[in-house]
């Protein structure tokens, strides 16, 4: 997994009718864009450091760019 600041963290729910959780990547830790990130939770605002496991991908923010 790889991400930089600005990207978004998306926490897939594990459950039939779970939503999703989304966060804010603020900062990454490590030089190669590994993690664990400090994120914000897009849902409570809460800001913590996440170690996503195999049920989270990341959005990058230049993906989102219209062409």
């Amino acid at each position: 997994m790889f991400a930089k600041a600005g990207d978004r963290l998306v926490v897939h729910g594990h459950h039939v009718g779970e939503r999703d959780r989304e966060a804010e990547i603020l900062e990454v830790r490590h030089e190669d864009g590994s993690p664990p990130y400090v994120v914000r939770w897009s849902d409570t605002g809460h800001e913590g450091l996440m170690f996503p496991g195999p049920d989270a991908t990341v959005q990058h923010v230049e993906d989102e760019k219209p062409s």
